[in-house]
């Protein structure tokens, strides 16, 4: 049994199914212990897992990164917004990551790293304290390949002759002007350390500084590519941890009365409800459809005030494994998770985000026809009844979300997880017995 640290950026999307990989493997004996935010030390004590907390490194969070990072309010634009978080949520924090996680293996020496792909302080584990490490990819690929656009801009792939030049074209861009600060950034802070960067961007590294880097997902959600890392490894809807199942509210009877139930929420980091919330309720106050909105517990009173309509329901949470199989269409912001579990329930969907990464998620979405992509951070309630009456009334949108629901159910996350750290775990334990019997 051997010792496994768990690390994330702190916000619930990179922490959340990274639980069930640690909970299994806890359940098989190794000693897991986890480095992270404040934030988790709750939510992992009653894992009865051991917290590491952020030391030298900022204590930022999905909740407080707004007042931790002042700054980021001032750009509106995707491009603006993305660079700012690239650099003080993931480069800047890379050293402090490292210098943690340094102090922790003084103390406990431990024998793997496990952590979700955009954890930058991978390739100083992994170069430095010479740690195997995982990594999770709790969003689509952001790899460079030459068959895709460049990642983070939400672009969708051209596959002819004329496109792939295109493409070409625009990583460059990408790469030697748009993302050309961050690049050198990132870089300079590799050779302070005595660090080779690699080839790409800071996210291509930690791809490549990981042992193996398993997707969440399958290929089916993937775009194609001709050129994918050796070390990726597909493990399908890898979904947060859960010791007792929860029971929704009793909206039984309620459901019963409708041909149709739409399903909205904007995930736990976004608290405007104003921007997706409002709108769908807007589309369908008082029409023959059941709306059910989960608020993640922002004003959620003040919205019940609001729409006092019999054909709506709004909650703080309700538990989606038992509310999505009744559902018809699913209208979200994007989150990587909430799109896993949609697809996995067969829920075409409505998608409108843009920040976050959520551009790529949904791109995703639109191009695979799994629902539509409203390309927006701030639909209006015309958008969304529109998008939300055409994947209800064109079957192809129904036919392809069941398909790659079927493609899921051939991934069994955690056991793929276990197989993939064994794997690992095997080669570091046969490098060193052959470096024993070398000296």
């Amino acid at each position: 049994m051997k010792k496994i640290l768990f690390a994330n950026i702190p916000f619930d999307g990179h922490f959340n199914p990274l639980t069930s990989v640690a909970m299994h493997l806890k359940s098989l004996g190794h000693d897991v212990r986890w480095y992270s935010g404040s934030i988790y030390k709750n939510k992992l004590d009653k894992l009865d897992i051991p917290y590491f907390p952020f030391v030298k490194a900022v204590d930022f969070n999905q909740h407080n990164v707004n007042e931790i990072f002042a700054e980021r309010l001032k750009f509106k634009s995707q491009i603006s917004k993305l660079k700012y978080d690239i650099e003080h949520s993931f480069i800047l924090r890379s050293t402090e990551f490292y210098e943690d996680i340094k102090t922790i293996n003084e103390n406990w020496d431990f024998d793997l790293m496990i952590s979700d792909i955009a954890f930058t302080g991978i390739p100083f584990v992994k170069d430095k304290l010479h740690k195997p490490v995982i990594s999770i990819g709790v969003f689509p690929l952001t790899e460079n390949s030459r068959d895709c656009p460049p990642a983070g801009l939400g672009l969708h792939p051209s596959y002819t002759f004329f496109g792939k030049i295109k493409q070409q074209f625009q990583r460059k861009m990408a790469d030697q002007i748009i993302f050309k600060d961050l690049n050198k950034l990132y870089k300079n802070l590799f050779a302070q350390y005595g660090m080779k960067a690699g080839t790409g961007n800071v996210f291509d590294a930690m791809g490549q500084k990981s042992d193996l880097l398993l997707q969440i997902g399958t290929p089916g959600f993937e775009y194609m590519r001709s050129d994918l890392s050796k070390n990726i490894r597909f493990i399908g809807a890898l979904l947060p941890f859960t010791a007792n199942k929860k029971q929704a509210p009793e909206i039984g009877e309620v459901l019963r009365k409708y041909p149709k139930v739409i399903l909205v929420t904007q995930g736990t980091l976004e608290k405007d409800p104003e921007k997706i919330i409002v709108p769908t309720l807007e589309a369908f106050k008082d029409s023959n459809y059941l709306v059910i909105a989960t608020t993640g517990g922002s004003k959620t009173q003040e919205l019940i005030d609001r729409y006092p309509q019999e054909n709506i329901i709004i909650r703080d949470f309700i538990p989606f494994n038992e509310i999505m199989p009744h559902c018809n269409v699913y209208v979200t912001n994007g989150g990587y998770g909430g799109v896993m579990l949609g697809i996995e329930n067969k829920l075409p969907l409505v998608v409108a985000g843009v920040h976050e990464g959520k551009n790529e998620i949904n791109a995703r979405v639109g191009y695979f026809k799994l629902g539509i992509d409203l390309k927006t951070e701030f639909p209006k309630p015309a958008q969304i009844k529109q998008s939300v009456e055409k994947v209800l009334s064109n079957s192809v949108y129904q036919d392809n979300v069941t398909n790659l629901s079927q493609e899921f159910r051939n991934y069994d996350p955690q056991l793929l997880c276990e197989k993939y750290v064994n794997e690992v775990l095997d080669a570091v334990e046969k490098t060193h017995e052959t470096y024993s019997e070398y000296i």
